[in-house]
């Protein structure tokens, strides 16, 4: 399946689900639309993808978490997450496909950090990341070159895991934080990243400072919370061989 959260994306929706079609025609796409304002159901609705609505803006956290949920009901055995501004291109999943192929993994994550990746963003946004990558390799003990990518390759262990925890916040650093905790692998792969189809982040600037602090912040005050079993990787991974 492919999960696509999406708040007021009516104007990069429709080219991405079309390219999403067009470069992995087995999957099915599903879209979550987090509370919109705008014709973000409709233009989902019209471009093929299932549906999941939720009542009032949450947050990309409950959003994604949504997804994952939805996901497992389903009985999907690998979610691709994408992002519905358009700057992770469908033709990229296959990269991350390949990775979990050849070296398994819970989780691989597309960064934006190698050749051909067409990212550029503001030296307040560069110095924030590098940071937080620095920082967030320290934590859990691997080096991790994008730490808040949103272009991921999940299994259905670490599904099943983040279906009872997920991070609301600041989900991608903190959810990597977590599956790390809980003892699930990750691996990297450089993809092509796009600029944004339409709109823009709402994160630049000194904005981008303050969000790095949050982050920082939750990313310290996780490491004080007691690891679930039910959701570890050995619980999962042994419920699910019996």
């Amino acid at each position: 399946m492919v999960l696509i959260p999406a708040y007021n994306e009516e104007a990069s929706l429709p080219a991405l689900l079309a390219e999403v079609h067009r470069e992995l025609p087995e999957a099915a796409v599903t879209v979550i639309d987090d509370g919109s304002a705008d014709q973000t159901s409709r233009v989902a609705r019209e471009g093929g993808a299932r549906l999941l609505r939720l009542p009032c803006n949450m947050g990309v956290g409950p959003a994604v978490q949504t997804g994952f949920v939805y996901a497992l009901e389903c009985g999907f055995e690998h979610v691709i997450r994408l992002d519905a501004d358009g700057q992770h291109p469908p033709a990229e999943a296959r990269k991350l496909v390949a990775t979990m192929l050849t070296a398994p993994a819970d989780l691989v994550v597309g960064t934006r950090y190698g050749a051909g990746s067409l990212y550029h963003g503001s030296w307040s946004r560069q110095i924030v990341l590098k940071g937080l990558a620095l920082f967030v390799s320290l934590i859990c003990r691997q080096r991790i070159t994008d730490p808040t990518s949103g272009f991921w390759l999940l299994s259905r262990p670490l599904l099943q895991c983040f279906a009872l925890h997920y991070p609301s916040d600041y989900p991608e650093a903190e959810a990597i934080a977590l599956l790390r905790r809980q003892g699930f692998s990750m691996a990297e792969v450089p993809v092509v990243f796009r600029p944004r189809v339409a709109g823009q982040s709402s994160i630049h600037a000194w904005n981008s400072f303050i969000f790095a602090a949050k982050v920082f912040l939750a990313l310290f005050v996780d490491r004080l919370r007691a690891v679930d079993p039910r959701g570890s990787a050995e619980f999962i991974k042994k419920a699910g061989a019996t």
